[in-house]
């Protein structure tokens, strides 16, 4: 199973590391990229796209390492990941002044790097799991089995990828200021919204666990759990965009004037309250992943962004750039009410344990 799932994501990121290799020029236009930074753009995601098949491969590493007990290993491997890149960025920005290219090129080694060691880490310990009888390296049953929960994974992050190309294109039209604000703000934003989606996996992984232990009972209070600890979370997160959004912006933003750190706190002024929102429906999504109710899961994660694609247009004509930022918040309340719904069926009422008995 493991082999399978390295060999189709091996296939996935050729395709798509050509792709983005012969369109990056395509796909900076397509999101209307300002012609001051364009070629900077391009230079980057074409250095950047030959690091696709390393971060799938980590990906699928640190898939296997969770559905194996171990979330500590994965986490050391993006550490290093994380320091190397920090380092090489020094090195070639710094010290070789290679600039954007430089940039790409630390992300793409130490992408790299982590990827191998992870991919031998993981294949040492898989011998354990090893019987005499060979096993053959691509097993077609397998693969249709990972293909039914992956491919609705798969089009929810690329649904959320357009999206948010979509937002970003309508971002581009208000200028430099709203650009390099939004740049600012939307990192410290992934980095909420990374919080809760990592716990969100754990709460898959717990489900998925428990389901095939038969124990429904622990699926639910998991996900209540999960709740609980996400909204916890939040709260820092929460206070402290409201109150410091507008220094966290000034640390992020490369030569911050006063319209980019303006637009950068607004946006955090806007969206860090309804974390709690946001939070709790990721949780109930992990659930739904890991209980395999995956049409639901994918319907629910798929409407909080196209509402929020859609009500950025609509807004955007009378609040400015603030109705874009507006738009994150309604998505996530009325994403969050179908997610109720689904829970309520399939969680809380057991439906997904006794459809999986019946």
């Amino acid at each position: 199973a493991v082999t399978t799932a390295f060999a189709s994501s091996f296939g996935l990121a050729a395709v798509l590391t050509v792709f983005g290799y012969f369109f990056s020029s395509n796909m900076m236009e397509w999101i209307h990229t300002p012609q001051n930074i364009m070629a900077d753009g391009i230079l980057y995601l074409k250095i950047y796209v030959f690091g696709m098949i390393f971060l799938m491969l980590y990906n699928v590493c640190t898939g296997v390492f969770t559905a194996l007990g171990d979330s500590k290993t994965p986490l050391y491997f993006l550490l290093g990941l994380s320091a190397g890149n920090i380092i090489l960025d020094l090195i070639f920005v710094a010290q070789f002044h290679w600039g954007v290219a430089g940039v790409a090129w630390a992300t793409f080694i130490a992408q790299g790097i982590s990827a191998v060691l992870a991919l031998v880490t993981l294949f040492s310990r898989l011998r354990s799991f090893a019987g005499e009888e060979k096993q053959p390296f691509f097993n077609r049953g397998y693969f249709i089995q990972i293909f039914a929960i992956a491919v609705p994974s798969i089009l929810q992050q690329s649904v959320l990828s357009v999206g948010n190309l979509f937002v970003q294109s309508l971002v581009n039209s208000f200028g430099s200021a709203v650009i390099g604000g939004y740049a600012s703000a939307v990192k410290l934003n992934t980095f909420a919204l990374t919080c809760f989606s990592t716990l969100s996996n754990s709460v898959s992984s717990f489900s998925a666990q428990n389901m095939g232990a038969n124990k429904p009972d622990r699926v639910r209070d998991g996900v209540r759990s999960g709740m609980l600890i996400c909204l916890v979370i939040a709260l820092p997160f929460a206070l402290c965009f409201l109150i410091f959004g507008g220094n966290l912006v000034n640390l992020f933003a490369v030569q911050a004037s006063e319209g980019i750190i303006s637009a950068g706190s607004k946006f955090l002024s806007i969206v860090s309250p309804f974390y709690f929102f946001i939070c709790v429906k990721i949780v109930i999504d992990g659930g739904l992943r890991g209980c395999g109710i995956m049409t639901p899961f994918m319907i629910s994660t798929c409407l909080d962004l196209v509402l929020r694609v859609v009500f950025a247009y609509i807004l955007s004509p009378f609040f400015g750039s603030d109705g874009i930022w507006m738009s994150w918040p309604v998505g996530w309340i009325l994403a969050l009410a179908v997610d109720l719904f689904f829970y309520n069926r399939y969680i809380r009422k057991g439906k997904a344990f006794t459809d999986r008995i019946t």
